[in-house]
């Protein structure tokens, strides 16, 4: 009974020693492996490895890239305007061993390095535009410059930087309304500015087009007149051959003749009275 005793307190000690000795890492960590506070050794690949039992022990660090929010602050462009600013900063451990060295292996004392290094580097990039570049500059530009200003600093903790994003950049309530009025202000002094120009541009055209039309106009004007002249010189010219032949002088008076006399035929009336010492009865009379 006492061997039975002893071998199942060997073999619970045995799992007790075996289970203590196993470090199982995940994709998403990184193990240290201590040694009397030290650490001995660093593990970057996930699966299963093992370290002495009793003397070396396990801390984790996370592997995944982490996102670090920003308290909201105020900043002052260099045009002497107050702005609130609200980022974000995702970021990861590259060196697991140099993050351990430098801060203590603690989230949190990194977090505390990436809030002053952040803040301070939009401090300054902000400082540096007026409050118009830092509202037109949120399509990246101020990302970019903010990534600039930070360099490499985190490098020395074990720390990337991954981007700065900006949720919300704003301006404090107590001056907004007035900074809204006079950028509605200023674009419509620009607005006015467009609208006198496209109304200047306009009027030269219309003048120009009113030029060339009343040009064509009169050019129109005098070949008509021309056409119409010519017209009436050939019409005349036609008369005096006809008139200067007498068997079509008495042709031509006969036509003329009938023509006034289908003119005055008007309305529903159709007859037609005539003196006799009229010219129109005497062409009729000598008539055959």
């Amino acid at each position: 009974m006492k061997k039975l005793v002893a071998g199942v307190i060997l073999a619970f000690a045995a799992i007790i020693v075996f289970s203590s000795s196993i470090v199982i890492t995940q994709e998403d960590e990184y193990k240290l492996i201590r040694e009397f506070g030290k650490i001995s050794s660093v593990i970057t690949e996930p699966g299963v490895s093992f370290k002495v039992p009793f003397i070396q022990s396990a801390d984790t660090l996370p592997k995944q890239i982490l996102i670090y929010d920003l308290a909201s602050s105020d900043v002052i462009t260099m045009d002497k305007k107050t702005m609130i600013t609200d980022s974000y900063v995702l970021w990861k451990i590259d060196d697991p061993l140099l993050f351990a060295q430098t801060l203590n292996s603690s989230v949190s004392n990194a977090e505390s390095r990436i809030d002053t290094v952040v803040y301070n580097a939009i401090k300054n990039v902000i400082s540096s535009l007026s409050q118009n570049d830092v509202i037109s500059g949120r399509d990246g530009e101020l990302t970019e410059a903010i990534m600039a200003n930070i360099g490499s600093t985190m490098g020395q903790y074990g720390i990337t930087l991954l981007t700065v994003e900006t949720k919300r950049l704003d301006l404090p309530s107590d001056n907004k309304s007035a900074v809204y009025e006079r950028m509605i202000s200023e674009r419509d002094k620009i607005a006015a500015t467009y609208i006198a120009e496209g109304n200047s541009e306009a009027q030269i055209i219309r003048n120009a087009t009113d030029k060339e039309i009343s040009i064509n106009l009169s050019a129109a004007e005098a070949e008509a007149e021309r056409i119409i002249a010519e017209g009436e010189a050939e019409y005349m010219r036609i008369l005096a051959e006809a008139y200067a032949d007498q068997s079509r002088t008495e042709f031509y008076a006969f036509v003329r003749s009938l023509d006034a006399a289908r003119a005055s035929l008007t309305g529903t009336n159709k007859t037609l009275i005539l003196s006799s010492d009229s010219p129109i009865a005497q062409i009729f009379q000598s008539q055959p």
